[in-house]
């Protein structure tokens, strides 16, 4: 007699086969808790960000009056926004944009404002068009589902002269990556990601620090200048470009400060040397609105 349909128990294996198709749909069970202990974690071990961020309006400040435009929206800001808190103190229209159910409620209990972070994706943002002057995505558009799509809202909801904030994923980069516990990660083929990417997610959580999103999208900054096009922002910087080559802006003694300094101008104005050095700083980028 055939097996009823459904009834897996009547098909030999078939609760087997059941169980693995589940454990291939959800991976690893419990990750998204893994995560979000993993996140709150990391934040509490967070030292004081305020230098972060006068250091960040410094350099927005070089594209845009943050006198007159306060608007501020961090897309992926966490479940401790420390810094959505600090641009609050500072008198700007902040708020955040968090994917996560469970981020969402942990970041409006650290700001103790119910309406301070709306749940949404970078693709889909939660704001009106032109309703922003800057838009931060600081460690989100590696771990986006659509670079695109996010970019693309990053603008819509800029007003026009608006700033999008980007530090992701250097695929250039020399140094140990901070996303995947895999020597020189950065540096493998495609395919070779993608198989570190399936078994974080299915086997071994602790290659890419518990996330529920790994890092899937890796970039170069000449990358990131034509995905901005893409979007529709027309003028792009660096961090070398809106920092000050004058020796009261580095540190060290009289002559390493004017060292510095001057290696920096030399850097700003010559096109290979900016390239060379965008291949190690190409992480960091300022995508400008038409205004």
């Amino acid at each position: 007699m055939p097996a009823a349909a459904g009834n897996y128990a009547a098909i030999p294996g078939g609760t087997d086969q059941r169980r693995r198709r589940q454990r291939l749909v959800d991976g690893v069970p419990g990750l998204r808790q893994l995560a979000l202990e993993a996140f709150t974690e990391l934040y509490s071990a967070k030292p004081d960000q305020t230098s972060r961020v006068e250091e960040l309006l410094r350099n927005l400040d070089q594209l845009i009056d943050l006198e007159l435009h306060k608007r501020i929206l961090i897309v992926g800001c966490g479940p401790r926004p420390e810094p959505l808190r600090l641009l609050r103190e500072r008198g700007f229209e902040a708020s955040g944009v968090e994917p996560v159910g469970d981020f969402v409620h942990a970041a409006r209990r650290h700001l103790e404002d119910e309406a301070g972070v709306l749940e949404g994706s970078a693709e889909s943002l939660p704001a009106a068009d032109a309703s922003q002057d800057v838009v931060i995505l600081e460690s989100v558009l590696e771990h986006v589902e659509s670079v695109g799509a996010s970019l693309a809202e990053a603008y819509r909801v800029l007003a026009p002269g608006g700033v999008a904030y980007v530090i992701t994923t250097n695929r250039l980069h020399l140094a140990r990556n901070g996303e995947f516990n895999v020597h020189l990660y950065q540096w493998l083929p495609r395919l070779v990601k993608e198989s570190y990417v399936f078994h974080h997610l299915h086997h071994d959580p602790r290659l890419a620090n518990g996330t529920e999103r790994p890092a899937v999208h890796w970039f170069t900054y000449s990358q990131l200048c034509r995905l901005g096009r893409e979007a529709g922002f027309f003028k792009f910087y660096s961090l070398l470009d809106v920092k000050a080559p004058v020796a009261a802006e580095f540190s060290g003694s009289r002559r390493v400060k004017q060292l510095k300094a001057q290696t920096l101008k030399t850097v700003q104005t010559r096109p290979w040397l900016r390239a060379l050095a965008l291949t190690q700083r190409g992480s960091l980028i300022f995508m400008v609105k038409r205004a």
